[in-house]
């Protein structure tokens, strides 16, 4: 049986504040042995040349690795690992490439790495580095996982190693006075370099290695302070020193993670990327397991964007009722510089605000706040000049009786924990209850088992008068900031509740909905099923030749394929009611193309079948020729037909194979525009605005289309 493991690894871009030259001198110092890294043994030249001019440098080297694994290996009557690597030089272009593979137990194991250094976009004088590898277990005596531990750690610790040993190098050439080699520059004639005093050209080995006043310039240019904030080298990819400043401490394995996510979601939501610090909650909120932090990202982000979240802060004005007997509110920060938020829980009527507002304003409430806490999380962090991420919580549970176990109140509260665990996750970073009377184990056992096990770590419980002196509040907030009704100093503005009068009261006049709550009926997004055998079709009339139809869709599970469709005839739909979607309708399938219809003659195709993965975003749009009625077709995807010499494709293959029977999911929205309402050219159209604003970060969208119609990933 053959056993079958795959790991990869993407590091961040990694800059070092010398010239391209000087590093590749201290990079050639590693060869042929380096006592600075332990596991390396020794290297051989197999193959070296160069072009005519100098301008490329090729060396293929046999590498000799000790690995810390001698009874395995011993095993297997190895006693140590070799490796081919080899370098590229481009002194014209200033790069290096640097490509190696295992020569010891191919056949079993294949890891594959790719390093490059090249110069900095924004500064000629520095230069980048990045690293990708993959580890391919195939078969290793039935000792597959212990290899693949083994190897992954070994790789790991040698990451960050690596640029030490760099490091150490050019500090070590720039004690030795050598702190600038002249840049390559094309062979001139003998008579020429004798007049300019030219070399041919230059490389680590061969080129003059200069000291003294031009050397301590670029001597002040290697060690310069790095700029106030961070930035990375490429808008698409991440800068190690930017990680550091803005995300937190990770481990190289951590770091590859949230880059390969990062990638992901850049290729599947064009525009809609949401911010470095957002994607790093999910992926803590799933240890790192990036299928299971993708699938909770995804279905978060298609959340945000049914329900409008990201517009929240904008459209949201808590009723005055809220105002006053809503019992939270922000207050300054706590010692580590987290936004602290106060909730006066015991002195809430939470029975009255229910009664008197409904679940969905509550909820609504909540959302804001959360999304509040995000954006004081972005100040802080500039503010103080290191990564805040979370917030905390004070909870003041003075005043907390029966009352609040009312059974329809615990269920809002219940039903608010889920939705702000599924799409906040590690926003919290403490809980603080203080004051917590006999109930509130009762209360707690109703709860607790609604909260992911991270967050219930974070929880400090104080009861009676616990919460003062060492140990207490003063541990985790400054005194100077602990609230009046607290035995602090500090005047705190949150409101101080009260029993909502019953006056206020709405009557109940709809059935409490137990299982879902709306966050508001408004959405412009419709959600759809699409099953084997029976696709999800919207029909749109048009009357005038010229009209634009705009569509924006999220496939939240399954493979789809998306098709459109015109017909002179108007389809019929066995639904009473229209044949345009009603909001009402929840996973709604409707079916509209007659099975006798046939294509090219009932129907036209407009747009080339588009294959939609799990997870993917499209938008688009199409300019109508003729009026009629345009269908939008979502079906499940499976194998294409064979037509004449074109076979289907293996992918396409395998994709049907691991459908399973269950249905797909997925939430649209569309609009038809006249062209009038379109100002400059109607061939050169923009899809839809659609995206997570509030979380999205400075990325753009190429989503012009080319043609009359146009679909972007």
């Amino acid at each position: 049986c053959m056993v079958k493991m795959v790991q990869k690894y993407q590091s961040p871009v990694r800059v070092y504040k010398y010239p391209f030259e000087l590093v590749m001198a201290a990079y050639e110092k590693r060869f042929p042995t380096c006592p600075e890294i332990p596991v390396f043994l020794g290297s051989e030249i197999l193959h070296e040349s160069k072009s005519d001019d100098g301008a490329i440098h090729i060396i293929e080297r046999s590498c000799k690795l000790n690995v810390d694994a001698p009874r395995l290996l011993k095993k297997a009557r190895v006693e140590y690992v070799f490796f081919i690597q080899k370098n590229t030089v481009n002194w014209k272009e200033r790069t290096l490439r640097i490509e190696a593979h295992n020569e010891t137990f191919a056949n079993r194991v294949v890891v594959l790495e790719t390093c490059s250094y090249s110069v900095h976009p924004e500064n000629e004088e520095w230069t980048c580095f990045e690293q990708s590898a993959s580890l391919d277990i195939k078969s290793f005596f039935g000792f597959e996982s212990t290899v693949e531990k083994i190897a992954m750690k070994q790789y790991t610790s040698n990451i960050k190693r690596g640029k030490e040993v760099i490091e150490h190098y050019l500090k070590e050439l720039i004690s030795q006075g050598i702190t600038f080699i002249p840049r390559w520059t094309p062979p001139v004639t003998h008579g020429q370099r004798a007049e300019q005093g030219l070399p041919a050209s230059c490389d680590t080995e061969d080129a003059p290695l200069e000291s003294g006043a031009r050397g301590t310039t670029k001597e002040q240019t290697g060690s310069s302070s790095p700029p106030a904030e961070p930035s990375s080298p490429d808008a698409d990819k991440l800068d190690a020193d930017y990680i550091e400043r803005y995300l937190g401490q990770l481990t190289p394995m951590q770091e590859s993670c949230l880059i390969r996510l990062r990638q992901w979601l850049q290729e599947t939501h064009k525009g809609k990327i949401p911010k470095d610090e957002h994607i790093l909650r999910f992926l803590r909120a799933r240890d790192f397991n990036i299928d299971k932090a993708r699938e909770m990202l995804c279905q978060s982000l298609s959340w945000r964007k049914q329900y409008q979240v990201d517009y929240i802060l904008q459209s949201w004005r808590p009723p005055a009722l809220l105002d006053e007997y809503y019992t939270g509110g922000w207050h300054y920060q706590d010692r580590d510089g987290r936004p602290l938020y106060i909730l006066r829980l015991g002195q809430m009527d939470t029975k009255g605000l229910v009664k008197a507002l409904g679940e969905e304003s509550l909820l609504r409430h909540v959302l804001s706040i959360n999304e509040e806490g995000q954006k004081r999380c972005e100040e802080n962090t500039n503010l103080f000049g290191r990564p805040i991420t979370s917030w905390t919580c004070l909870v003041d549970l003075e005043g907390l009786n029966m009352r609040h176990l009312w059974r329809p109140g615990v269920k809002a509260l219940l039903r608010i924990i889920e939705v702000v665990e599924d799409n906040y996750p590690e926003t919290l970073g403490r809980l603080l209850i203080v004051r917590a009377p006999r109930v509130f184990p009762v209360l707690w056992t109703l709860v607790s088992p609604f909260i992911n096990e991270n967050t219930r770590q974070k929880f400090l419980i104080y009861s009676g008068n616990n919460y003062q002196g060492p140990g207490g509040l003063v541990d985790y907030v400054e005194k100077e900031v602990i609230p009046d009704f607290l035995g602090g100093d500090c005047m705190c503005t949150v409101p101080e509740g009260g029993l909502v009068p019953k006056s206020l009261y709405q009557t109940d006049e709809e059935p409490e909905n137990a299982d879902h709550i709306r966050l508001w009926t408004e959405t412009i997004y419709h959600s759809a099923s699409v099953l084997r055998g029976a696709p999800h079709e919207i029909v749109v009339e048009i009357l005038e030749g010229e009209s634009v139809i705009t569509w924006d869709f999220d496939i939240l599970k399954g493979d789809v394929v998306f098709s459109l469709f015109h017909s002179k005839r108007a389809p019929e739909t066995s639904h009473k009611e229209a044949t345009l979607p009603s909001t009402s309708a929840a996973g709604d399938n409707v079916q509209l193309i007659d099975k006798t219809w046939v294509l090219g003659v009932d129907y036209s195709r407009m747009e080339s079948p588009l294959v939609c993965r799990e997870g993917e975003s499209i938008q688009g749009s199409h300019v109508t020729r003729w009026p009629g009625f345009y269908i939008l077709q979502w079906k499940m995807h499976g194998p294409l037909p064979c037509s004449g010499t074109s076979l289907p494709r293996v992918d396409d293959v395998l994709a049907s194979l691991q459908v399973s029977s269950h249905k797909c999911k997925l939430i649209y929205y569309y609009e038809v525009l006249a062209s009038k309402d379109f100002r400059g050219s109607m061939s050169s159209l923009e899809s839809c605005n659609s995206g997570f604003s509030q979380l999205s970060g400075a990325t753009t969208s190429s989503n012009q289309s080319q043609s009359s119609s146009h679909l972007s990933r």
